[in-house]
């Protein structure tokens, strides 16, 4: 054992500090003169580098094989439909999870199961995936869901993060291009919150002047987090772009980019202002129970009157072509970024209240407007009363103290921005860990940059976009990571592993392949035991089992043209033994984890012998696992 100083620091410690500090002073002394005289080290001064030392391997983000990260992160994938799970602060991918997308690996949109799931939409094969959110207990995650709307379908889809798959996808009718996605925080993640961007007429079924602007809405969407049903709409002057709700189930926000309801660019850049909307739920809730809503386009979805002048909501005017918003841990404001202003407009939630009872102003709202630099987009939050917004036009993260930054707009001669970070470039979302909840930890930052030129090895025109990971845990923003990433992580989210319980296998009587159990047990199929085929007509029902390295089937045989519908059960209860089926040479192929049942139908449209084999590897003689198709003419 060895000798420590007072102040449990080892000799071996001291030393090496020791020797570290000389190598430091002699570096920065050389210039300074050859008559300079290093003091001595203190038993102080070793403990306070040992301490600094300390706290900075804390927060390293090298995570050594074999250790487990602390935090996970949902990535979108942007115009890849997907959501992907990052490991942080490794940054290491961990799985990709297609929502909007088809999937060749797992089989996504190609199975019965998933076309199921996607409903009204399973013939869309692509998407535009932007903010992925969790749901909340008490304005904390809870590790139950994650949702993510589709900008270029108009859809919201579900995660269930026990199995990361997604189980619920909803098509919201009345409106185009699902835009700005957040849950209900408190208290508890009843409805899910986006907003249709696009302005279309109400009653879009091309019989009116579809030129009249006049008849244009968007509309703000309340989606039940549980059935994935539309609660409500509620219809706006002007256009939304992103949305939050506050910690104490009050209030939503949204920004509006569009106020004049331009159709070209010239036009919507006309207005000095534009503005937030903000949405009382108990009011929009009692609307809806009293029946004050319309219907459109032949659906049953209610929709609200929320146009200026309604008492569902109040119209606070902001700068021009505001972006995000994004709400403090604190739940003290709402904070919309300016984009064509290079300030950000902080919202006081608790003046909300007087607003709604017409008592002040919407502008009496605003308590600060701090300057922070060109193109703010969206701010993150720390636990210290810090923001960090991404400057897009100066390629900067700008961290500000927000209540200086209020002492600042009451006249207050102090410097509320504390430090810009460069980064590469052209930032879009942010997010810190934890940061949009009440646990925000004031560890990690990660900027989502547009563009990596000179960043990576070029690999042709198109190029990698740029993830980048911050320390903030000091007194100053350290750049840690560079990670190049494919089209396009619009945005994420930073979930401590404390939150996260996701199963190890399947469970038998999982809602998500109920259907098929369903089928079977007509059938008088046993899935667990049974390898059978079932013929009806020219539709052939094939069962099988699989289990390293075997399918229950060795072959089986159909006729030309058949309608084939493959259903294989997984019977492995060993952790990470994940099977799969593919029939060559007919676009078929799908995973099948261990204790779940897959099924993809597909025609039987080549004659003679087909090959088909488990494409996830399982076994030492998995090449072994493979059976015909026998096709005859």
């Amino acid at each position: 054992m060895q000798d420590k100083t007072d102040d449990g620091v080892t000799s071996h410690q001291q030393a090496e500090l020791q020797d570290a500090g000389r190598r430091k002073f002699m570096g920065k002394t050389a210039m300074i003169g050859a008559g300079a005289v290093a003091a001595p080290m203190t038993a102080g001064m070793f403990a306070t580098m040992a301490k600094a030392k300390a706290a900075e391997a804390s927060n390293s983000p090298f995570v050594h094989p074999g250790d487990l990260d602390e935090y996970y992160g949902f990535w979108s994938g942007g115009h890849s439909g997907e959501v992907r799970i990052m490991g942080l602060p490794s940054m290491r991918e961990l799985m990709r999870i297609p929502v909007f997308n088809v999937d060749s690996a797992t089989g996504w949109g190609l199975t019965n199961e998933s076309k199921r799931i996607k409903g009204d939409s399973a013939h869309i094969l692509a998407g535009d995936s932007h903010h992925p959110h969790m749901s909340m207990t008490d304005g904390s995650y809870n590790g139950k869901y994650v949702f993510i709307n589709d900008k270029a379908n108009s859809r919201v889809a579900r995660i269930r993060c026990d199995v990361m798959k997604t189980d619920k996808m909803i098509t919201v009718p009345n409106v185009q291009a699902i835009h700005g996605l957040r849950v209900q925080k408190v208290p508890y993640t009843k409805y899910v919150i986006c907003n249709g961007e696009f302005e279309i007429p109400l009653d879009n079924n091309g019989k009116e002047n579809l030129e009249d602007v006049s008849t244009y809405r968007s509309l703000f969407n309340v989606i039940d987090a549980e059935t994935m049903e539309v609660a409500f709409q509620v219809m706006v002057d002007g256009n939304l772009d992103n949305t939050d709700a506050d910690y104490d189930g009050k209030y939503f926000a949204s920004t509006c980019y569009n106020s004049e309801m331009g159709m070209n660019l010239g036009e919507m850049m006309t207005a000095e202002r534009d503005h937030v909307v903000v949405f009382s739920l108990a009011r929009c809730e009692a609307a809806l129970k009293a029946g004050k809503f319309k219907t459109y386009n032949g659906n049953k979805v209610p929709v609200l009157d929320g146009t200026k002048g309604s008492e569902l909501t109040r119209y606070i005017p902001v700068p021009k072509s505001p972006h995000g918003m994004n709400t403090s841990p604190s739940g003290q404001y709402f904070v919309a970024n300016g984009k064509l202003s290079p300030t950000v407009s902080v919202i006081s939630i608790a003046k909300l209240d007087d607003l709604f009872a017409d008592k002040i102003k919407p502008r009496d709202t605003i308590v600060a407007e701090p300057e922070l630099g060109l193109g703010p987009l969206h701010t993150a939050f720390d636990n210290k009363g810090y923001a960090y917004t991404t400057l897009f036009l100066d390629s900067q993260i700008a961290k500000w103290n927000v209540e200086d930054a209020i002492k600042a707009y009451n006249g207050e001669k102090i410097n509320y921005i504390k430090q810009k970070l460069d980064v590469h470039y052209q930032p879009g979302h942010n997010h810190t860990s934890q940061g949009e909840t009440r646990d925000a930890d004031g560890k990690w930052l990660v900027s989502l940059c547009k563009f990596s030129k000179d960043r990576f090895l070029p690999v042709g025109p198109l190029r990698p976009e740029n993830d980048q990971l911050i320390d903030i845990s000091g007194d100053e923003m350290k750049l840690v990571h560079d990670g190049p990433t494919f089209a396009e992580p619009h945005d994420c989210m930073i979930v401590h592993r404390s939150k996260m319980k996701p199963n190890k296998l399947w469970t038998r009587d999982d809602p998500i392949f109920a259907e098929t159990v369903a089928m079977a047990k007509a059938d008088g199929v046993n899935l667990e035991m049974d390898n059978k085929v079932i013929r009806k007509g020219n539709k052939v029902t094939v069962y099988m089992t699989s289990i390293a390295p075997a399918f229950g089937l060795s072959e089986f045989k159909v006729k030309l043209g058949d309608e084939v519908t493959v259903v294989v059960t997984n019977l492995d209860r060993v952790e990470d033994v994940t099977h799969g089926f593919c029939m060559t040479n007919h676009g078929v192929q799908m995973e099948v984890g261990p204790q779940a049942t897959s099924s993809i139908t597909f025609v039987a449209n080549k004659p003679g012998v087909q090959w088909f084999y488990c494409n996830w590897f399982c076994h030492a003689l998995h090449m072994e696992m493979r059976g015909r198709m026998l096709v005859e003419a």
